[in-house]
C-alpha cells in the first residue's frame, strides 16, 4: 500500500492562511468570469491521445537524497496494470543534460532539501539591511522607517542581472507578493491593526534590487550591502503610468488629476527579464487591498464590497473604492523597473492590459519588435500576448535605453482563442479519450487594442481604447477568449521557440453550475493542473495562429489521467499545481509547485522538453512546512529559488510558528533566497 505523507490544513491545495492574505480568499467567492466564452476544458480533452495512454503504469519510489521520505508502489488498478503491458520503454543511458542528479523524493521536512553532492546557502532573508542606512533586523522593533531599507517579504520573482565592471558581482531583482501579518507582527490584531504595523507592511511590499557577490570557493552568493545600485520599490513609491490609457479619466484620481502618476505596486507575482536590461513584475491580486466597492466593474476583478483584511483603507482613502473610485484602476498592470538606475522612475504599461498578471516574459520577433506574454490568474480566465510595434535598439546609451524603455507603450495587445476538433458528447471529464485520439488543437490571437505614437484604437466593439486597457477583463470577455484553468506563468523556450503555459488548477471545473471538462481540459474538479505547450505558426512570435499540445497533465503518476509527454510514468516524480517555469541553458522546462496536492511540501522540478528524454521530469528540491517554491532561476552552476511564505500554516502566528526555517528554534521564520550548486564545482545536472 502506499505511504501517505501528512497532510497539510489547506483549502484546494493551499493553507487558509495563504488564501486569506496573498489572495484574498478568493476560491470562497464565486469566480469573477461570469461570461458564457468557451472554457479551457472545451479544448484540451482532446489533449490525451490514446496512444500516451497506453504508455501509462503506477508510480513507483523515485530515487531519494540522503534522509527524506519516498512514496511506496501501491498496485495499480486493472486498467493501468493492463496498459503497463504496452508502455513506452525508458530510454537507456543518462538523463537529458542538465537534469542528472538524483531525484529529491516527496516529503514534508522542515527544511529545502537538495540532491545528493549539492549545497546551498540562504542569500537574502525578509529584513535584511540592503540600502546605506538601514539598521540590522529586529523583529520586535520593527518600523516602516527600517523596512523600507530592507529586504521585502515574500520574495517571489527572481532575476540575476550582469553587473559590468564589477567581477564576480550580479544584480538580483526580487518581488515581494504580500505580507503575512499575523506571521510579521507578535500579538497582531487583524481587527485593529497599527498605523505602524499598516506602514511597514506598506514598505515590505514591492521590489528589491541588491548586488550579490559570488563566494570564489563555493556556489554561495552574499548581499553586498549600501552598493549604490541596491534600491527598495514600496507601496509608496511614485510609478509612472505610460501607455494608451495614462492620462485617461479612468485612470485620475483627488491626488493625481493627471492620471499619470501613482503610489506604489501591490501583490507582484512573478516577472520576466528584457533584452535590453530591465525587469518586469505582474501585479497580480491586487483587488484584495481595497474596501467598499460595487461597481459591475469591480466585482469582474473580484474587489469586495465590505472592508479589507488588512483595513488599509482606514489609513489612506486611496483603498477606499467608496472615496477614490479610480485608484483601484491604477493597479493590475506590468511593472518596468530599471535596475541600473535607481533613481529612475518605474513604469506602469497600460498597453498590456489591466488583470490579475501572474507575470511577463519576452522574447523578439525576427525584426527585433518586444513579445510579452502574460497569464491572469484566475479560475476561468483568460491569457494574452502584446505585440510592440517598435525596434529594440542596441547600446547603452541614455538616447537607446529610453527608446527601449518605451517599447511597451506600443502595439497590440491580443487574448487567446483556443479551439478543438471532438464532439462535446466524447468528453466525460474523466481523462477518457476521445475517439481521435488526438491531444492537440489550435489557435488564434483575437486583437483587442492597438497603440501607436498617434494614438490608440480599440478592436472591441462598445469599448474604447482605455476601456480596453483598464477593463481588460471586460474585452476578453465580449471577444470569446477562452476560459483558462487559473493560467499563472507563460514562458518562451529560448532554444526551441515553444511557449509553455502552466495552468495551476480548477477545482471548480464541472463542479454545480461551473463549465465541464470538454476540449481544453481532461479532468473535473481539476486540483492538479497541466501545462500547455504553444507553438506560433511558423514559429514567428508575432503570428496571429498557433498549435497547442498538452505537454503534462500533473498529478500522481498511478494515475491514468495524468500524462508526462509520453514518456514512461514509473520513472518520473509525481508532481501537482504547477506555478512558475523557466528553463535552463540547456532548453529543459524547470517547475515550481505551489500548493501540492499529493500530501509532500512544494519543490522545483525539470523537465526535458525535446529527444527521447522528452517529459521525464525529476524532482530538485523541496521547501520548509507551508512554504511556496518560486522565482526559479537556473544558470549554468547555480539554481536559486524563492522560499515564499515558509510557516503559513492555519493558526500559525509569531508566538506559534509552524516552522523554524531558515534560523532555527526561537528564531521568527522568514522567507528567503536560497542559492543551491554542485559541491564539485561543475554545471548543474550535467
Amino acid at each position: 500500500m502506499r505511504v501517505q505523507l501528512p497532510l497539510i490544513n489547506t483549502v484546494h491545495g493551499r493553507s487558509a492562511l495563504t488564501c486569506r492574505f496573498r489572495c484574498g480568499d478568493a476560491c470562497f467567492h464565486p469566480a469573477p468570469n461570469t461570461s458564457s466564452n468557451p472554457y479551457v476544458g472545451d479544448v484540451i480533452a482532446t489533449a490525451l491521445s490514446r496512444r500516451s495512454m497506453l504508455r501509462a503504469a503506477a508510480v513507483v519510489t523515485v530515487a531519494a537524497a540522503a534522509g527524506t521520505a519516498g512514496t511506496v508502489v501501491t498496485a495499480p488498478s486493472a486498467e493501468a496494470a493492463a496498459q503497463q503491458t504496452t508502455a513506452k520503454p525508458k530510454p537507456k543511458g543518462k538523463a537529458a543534460r542538465g537534469l542528472r542528479f538524483t531525484p529529491v523524493a516527496p516529503n514534508t521536512a522542515d527544511t529545502v532539501t537538495v540532491p545528493a553532492g549539492y549545497s546551498q546557502n540562504v542569500v537574502v532573508r525578509w529584513g535584511e539591511p540592503i540600502l546605506r542606512g538601514a539598521p540590522a533586523f529586529d523583529p520586535d522593533r520593527q518600523t516602516a522607517a527600517a523596512q523600507a531599507g530592507q529586504f521585502g517579504y515574500n520574495n517571489d520573482f527572481l532575476a540575476l542581472l550582469p553587473l559590468p565592471g564589477e567581477r564576480g558581482r550580479q544584480i538580483l531583482v526580487a518581488n515581494h507578493e504580500y505580507t503575512d501579518e499575523v506571521l510579521m507582527f507578535r500579538g497582531y490584531d487583524a481587527a485593529a491593526p497599527t498605523r505602524e504595523q499598516v506602514e511597514v507592511a506598506w514598505a515590505a511590499h514591492g521590489l528589491s534590487a541588491v548586488v550579490v557577490e559570488e563566494n570564489k570557493k563555493n556556489g554561495a552568493l552574499t548581499v553586498v550591502p549600501r552598493h549604490h545600485l541596491n534600491r527598495r520599490v514600496t507601496a509608496t513609491t511614485e510609478f509612472r503610468l505610460t501607455g494608451p490609457a495614462a492620462g485617461s479619466d479612468l485612470l485620475r484620481t483627488s491626488a493625481d488629476p493627471t492620471g499619470r502618476k501613482v503610489l506604489g505596486t501591490l501583490n507582484n507575482c512573478s516577472g520576466g527579464t528584457t533584452p535590453w536590461g530591465t525587469t518586469l513584475h505582474g501585479e497580480e491580486n491586487f483587488n484584495q487591498y481595497f474596501a467598499n466597492a460595487g461597481r459591475a466593474t469591480d466585482k469582474r476583478y473580484g474587489i469586495g464590497t465590505g472592508a479589507s483584511e488588512r483595513k488599509w483603507e482606514r489609513f489612506d482613502r486611496r483603498f477606499d473604492v467608496a472615496q477614490e473610485p479610480n485608484e483601484v484602476h491604477r493597479f493590475g498592470y506590468v511593472v518596468e523597473l530599471d535596475p541600473y538606475d535607481p533613481s529612475s522612475a518605474p513604469r506602469k504599461h497600460t498597453a498590456l492590459g489591466r488583470f490579475k498578471h501572474e507575470g511577463a516574459t519576452v522574447r523578439l520577433t525576427h525584426d527585433g519588435r518586444p513579445v510579452v506574454y502574460s497569464g491572469d490568474d484566475e479560475r476561468f480566465d483568460y491569457f494574452y500576448k502584446f505585440v510592440g510595434g517598435k525596434r529594440m535598439k542596441h547600446g547603452s546609451s541614455r538616447a537607446v535605453r529610453e527608446h527601449n524603455l518605451s517599447l511597451l507603450d506600443e502595439g497590440t495587445l491580443y487574448v487567446a482563442r483556443l479551439t478543438g476538433d471532438s464532439p462535446a458528447l466524447e468528453i466525460d471529464g474523466t481523462g477518457k479519450l476521445p475517439a481521435d485520439g488526438e491531444f492537440d488543437g489550435g489557435g488564434e490571437w483575437i486583437p483587442l487594442v492597438t497603440a501607436t505614437a498617434k494614438g490608440a484604437v480599440s478592436h472591441v466593439e462598445g469599448m474604447t481604447a482605455d476601456e480596453v486597457c483598464v477593463f481588460t477583463r471586460l474585452a476578453g470577455d465580449k471577444v470569446g477568449a477562452t476560459k483558462m484553468d487559473r493560467p499563472e506563468d507563460i514562458e518562451p523556450n529560448p532554444h526551441s521557440g515553444k511557449v509553455y503555459v502552466a495552468l495551476t488548477n480548477n477545482t471548480n471545473r464541472g463542479v454545480g453550475t461551473n463549465a465541464p471538462a470538454d476540449e481544453a481540459n481532461p479532468r473535473n474538479a481539476n486540483k492538479h493542473g497541466h501545462i500547455l505547450e504553444l507553438t506560433e505558426r511558423w514559429n514567428r512570435a508575432d503570428s496571429t495562429k498557433f498549435a497547442w499540445t498538452l505537454f503534462l497533465v500533473a498529478g500522481d503518476p498511478e494515475d491514468p489521467a495524468t500524462y508526462f509527454a509520453g514518456f514512461p510514468k514509473d520513472a518520473v516524480s509525481p508532481i501537482s499545481c504547477p506555478d512558475n517555469v523557466a528553463f535552463d541553458p540547456h532548453g529543459n522546462l524547470w517547475i515550481s509547485t505551489d500548493g501540492n496536492q499529493l500530501g509532500s511540501h512544494d519543490g522545483l522540478f525539470g523537465v526535458a522538453t525535446k529527444g527521447e528524454r522528452r517529459g521525464e521530469l525529476k524532482q530538485f528540491l523541496t521547501v520548509p512546512t507551508g512554504a511556496e517554491t518560486c522565482g526559479p532561476l537556473v544558470q549554468d552552476r547555480r539554481v536559486l529559488v524563492a522560499v515564499q511564505h515558509p510557516g503559513e500554516i492555519s493558526g500559525a502566528t509569531v508566538e506559534k510558528p509552524a516552522s523554524m526555517w531558515p534560523d532555527g528554534p526561537g528564531k521568527i521564520v522568514r522567507p528567503a533566497v536560497v542559492a543551491v550548486w554542485r559541491k564539485d564545482g561543475s554545471d548543474i545536472g550535467v
